[in-house]
C-alpha cells in the first residue's frame, strides 16, 4: 500500500504543492465506479492525517457502496480559474488516484458535539498516482507534474 507519507518521502515538493491545493478549499470531487461500470462523481471532503489521505462516506451513500464493491477512485482538488492576463499566477489543480481501503467508522473531531458525529465509513487512500496540472512561468504551456510508485516523478510540457 502506498500511503500519503510515501508520496511525501518520494516527491516532497510535489506532495507539498498537492496538499496546499487540496487544503485551499474544503470541498473536492471524487469519481467512483457504479455497479454497471459507469462513473459516478460526488462531492467529498478529505484530510491528511498521520501520513494518510483519508475520506469518508456517510451510511447509505452510493459512493461508499461503490468503493466497497470496486475500490478505485479519482479525487480532484478544488479549482479556481486562471485570471485573464495573469495566467502564469494560476496555482493549477491537483488530482490523486488510487484504491480506497476501509479504515473503520467515521469518528468525531475533538470537541464536536455528539449530534455532529456523522455515521459512516472511513477510507484511507492506497495511492497509485498524484498529478498537478498548471502553467509554465510564461503562462503559455501546460505543465503536468505526476508521480506514481512505480515510475516516480515525471514532468510533461505541452504547448
Amino acid at each position: 500500500m502506498t500511503a500519503w507519507r510515501d508520496v511525501e518521502a518520494a516527491a516532497p515538493e510535489l506532495a507539498a504543492r498537492v496538499r496546499e491545493l487540496f487544503e485551499a478549499r474544503t470541498h473536492k470531487t471524487i469519481a467512483t465506479l457504479r455497479a454497471d461500470g459507469a462513473p459516478r462523481v460526488s462531492g467529498i471532503e478529505c484530510e491528511f492525517v498521520d501520513g494518510e489521505l483519508q475520506f469518508g462516506s456517510m451510511t447509505g451513500a452510493r459512493k461508499g457502496a461503490d468503493l466497497r464493491r470496486d475500490p478505485r477512485f479519482a479525487l480532484h482538488g478544488p479549482t479556481v480559474d486562471p485570471v485573464k492576463g495573469q495566467e502564469a499566477a494560476w496555482p493549477g489543480e491537483a488530482k490523486v488516484a488510487g484504491r480506497a481501503v476501509p479504515a473503520g467508522a467515521l469518528t468525531a473531531e475533538p470537541g464536536a458535539a455528539d449530534d455532529e458525529v456523522p455515521e459512516g465509513e472511513l477510507f484511507v487512500a492506497d495511492i497509485t498516482e498524484v498529478v498537478i496540472t498548471a502553467l509554465d512561468e510564461a503562462g503559455t504551456k501546460l505543465v503536468i507534474d505526476s508521480w506514481t510508485p512505480t515510475r516516480g516523478l515525471r514532468r510533461v510540457e505541452r504547448a
